[in-house]
C-alpha cells in the first residue's frame, strides 16, 4: 500500500493540488458530561479521509527529517 500512495502523493506534488474531497472534514459534537445542552459539555471530533491523513504524516516526517 505504500507504494500506492506514493504514487498518489508524487501526482498530487506535481499537479499542487489536493483533490476537493480530501479537504472536508465530518465534524461531530460528543458530550463529555454535565448538562447535555450547554455547548461547553461537548467536544467536537473531526473525521478525515484516511489516505489524506497518511500523506500529511509522510509528508510532516519528510518536513521534520529535512
Amino acid at each position: 500500500m505504500t507504494s500506492y500512495l506514493a504514487i498518489i502523493l508524487e501526482i498530487l506534488l506535481k499537479n499542487a493540488a489536493i483533490p476537493m474531497g480530501w479537504e472536508i472534514a465530518t465534524e461531530f459534537p460528543i458530550y463529555v458530561g454535565g448538562c447535555r445542552s450547554a455547548l461547553s459539555n461537548h467536544r467536537t471530533i473531526s473525521l478525515n479521509s484516511v489516505v489524506c491523513k497518511q500523506l500529511e504524516h509522510v509528508i510532516t516526517e519528510y518536513l521534520w527529517k529535512v
